[in-house]
């Protein structure tokens, strides 16, 4: 398993899951399919999924988290690059890269008119839940690291500022921040 495979097995899932949207959907087909494979495939898949998360740990898209969410604590923010990472490869990495982009997102203006909060814990638990349905057991412990930078500390402020958010993250803050 490389990223390229682990990304082929996230765009399969969304396929089958029918809905693009349904991000609970494809973390529970991406597991079904992850589990048809070796064991340590299904291990390498935990440590693609972890750089996926760590490659994602970025403070702008922690403000954008915020600002769609109404909130985001650090468990949130798991959750919700969980939901990013189940949009798939070019979502994910766009995203990324700006996360005012997610202000372009249907499903994101959707959510916001809705007050519904973007999250898919499921995504996290693809390869663990693969790893037991295959082998009945764990995943072994030592065999995935994370290791998350530090963030920019010139995002350390409150994501509730709304104007120094919108000078950064304009089209979210116009999307999420009424009053703005």
């Amino acid at each position: 398993m490389d990223v390229n495979k682990f990304w082929d097995l996230v765009e399969e899932a969304r396929h089958a899951a029918g809905s693009p949207s349904g991000a609970e959907e494809t973390a529970a087909r991406a597991t079904a399919l992850l589990a048809a494979r070796e064991p340590q495939e299904i291990i390498d898949a935990q440590q693609i999924l972890w750089d996926l998360m760590a490659t994602s740990y970025r403070a702008p898209l922690w403000a954008a988290a915020y600002l769609v969410n109404g909130g985001c604590s650090d468990d949130g923010f798991d959750y919700f690059r969980g939901w990013l990472i189940a949009q798939g490869r070019t979502l994910f990495e766009d995203v990324v890269a700006d996360a005012d982009k997610l202000a372009d997102l249907e499903v994101v203006r959707e959510a916001v008119a809705d007050g519904m909060g973007l999250e898919c814990e499921g995504t996290l638990g693809i390869a663990r839940n693969a790893h037991r349905e295959a082998t009945g057991e764990e995943l072994p412990d030592g065999t995935v690291t994370i290791r998350y930078p530090a963030l920019d500390p010139d995002w350390n402020f409150d994501f509730d500022d709304t104007d120094r958010i919108a000078t950064r993250l304009p089209r979210v803050a116009a999307l999420c921040c009424h009053d703005s």
